[in-house]
């Protein structure tokens, strides 16, 4: 018979009575921990009581216990993932008649395939960008399930940063970010709000830092291919194609391959369009740098203004809002929408208007 004690979160235990009084059975013994095969293998189990009375539990008990032992061991594996691949999810922000209960942060990041998402290119600094922001301030609002969904997804994006060693700036960039924020809450850890046990976060820190020294220690292949290169370009379409980046730190990067790169990436017109693209004609007047012939150094006031103000996000691919069906999901796989037009109710959600979705 299940008892449960005074505690009412307590799952209870099965209970036998026999001559002297009721007594707790111990189906399992530590010897059947990594059993869960053989579990599978037993028809039924018979546990012996004091006066040699026996009471066999049925096959459908055994295997009850069974699931629940493995549906244990699935939830402190700290390999496997606490997330749904659902397309969409409907944002509800308070009960209703048909619905009870609201969406938060943590649900949103668990149901929303984002494990599969890094795997896409397009979406690859999509949701590197979220994890960043995530760290930055919203870490402790995650559930104990969305936490660890989230070091899940954040190991796959290392691994696949070593294996393509794409992006590994972005990376090392939320690595930091995240390092330093696990450095403040364990240090207050009376003061803040910590799901799990603080050694869990003190392994977890020791898991960044080691990523760390591993992206720092990243040695980049040289690429062996015999067709055409980049150098074999023209001038022109070499500069048209640094005309194309968005990050200043992106044409420093590529203006270290060559010479001629180099070159290119020093030229004054392409800084001042990357100004202009980011920043208003207002802010440039607040933060005025000039070199030493009187002209404007716009690569210095691009990292100047960067300090100050945010700069446009580029994507290949967002999530998308529907304003009509207040449902959230990726632009490719669509949703089922109700309006007459769907294409008027759909609006691009940056990574800080996804956290936005769910402040109340």
């Amino acid at each position: 018979m299940p008892f449960l004690g005074q505690d009412w979160r307590s799952p209870g235990w099965r209970w036998v009575k026999t001559e002297d009084g009721w007594k707790r059975c111990e189906p399992f013994t530590p010897s059947l921990e990594d059993g869960n095969n053989q579990l599978n293998d037993i028809s039924h189990t018979v546990i012996i009581t004091g006066d040699d009375e026996k009471e066999a539990y049925s096959t459908e008990d055994c295997e009850f216990a069974a699931k629940k032992r493995k549906k244990d061991h699935f939830r402190n594996n700290a390999d496997s993932q606490c997330f749904y691949r659902e397309k969409w999810i409907y944002v509800h922000k308070e009960s209703t008649k048909e619905r009870h209960g609201y969406c938060t942060l943590g649900e949103a990041f668990n149901r929303l395939d984002f494990s599969s998402a890094i795997q896409d290119i397009r979406r690859f600094n999509y949701v590197v960008k979220l994890l960043q922001l995530i760290a930055k301030s919203q870490l402790t609002s995650l559930s104990g399930a969305a936490q660890k969904n989230y070091f899940n997804i954040l190991d796959k994006i290392v691994r696949k940063v070593m294996e393509d060693q794409y992006n590994p700036r972005l990376i090392k960039d939320l690595l930091q970010d995240l390092s330093s924020t696990l450095c403040i809450l364990i240090r207050g850890v009376g003061k803040s709000v910590l799901v799990g046990n603080i050694n869990i976060w003190i392994c977890r820190l020791e898991t960044i830092l080691l990523w760390q020294q591993q992206l720092k220690n990243l040695q980049m292949n040289k690429q062996v291919n015999n067709g055409l290169t980049l150098m074999d370009l023209p001038l022109h379409m070499l500069n048209n194609i640094l005309y194309r980046f968005s990050d200043g730190w992106d044409i420093i990067t590529l203006g270290q391959v060559t010479p001629t790169l180099y070159m290119l990436s020093e030229d004054r017109q392409l800084w001042k369009k990357l100004c202009q693209y980011h920043f208003a004609e207002k802010q440039f007047c607040r933060h005025l740098i000039l070199s030493e012939k009187g002209h404007i150094d716009w690569k210095l006031m691009y990292f100047a203004l960067k300090k100050y103000y945010p700069t446009k996000e580029q994507y290949g691919d967002t999530l998308h809002f529907c304003r009509h069906c207040s449902i959230l999901f990726w632009k490719d796989t669509g949703h089922p929408c109700t309006a007459s037009d769907p294409n008027t109710c759909l609006m691009p959600v940056s990574p800080q208007h996804f956290i936005d979705l769910f402040k109340f």
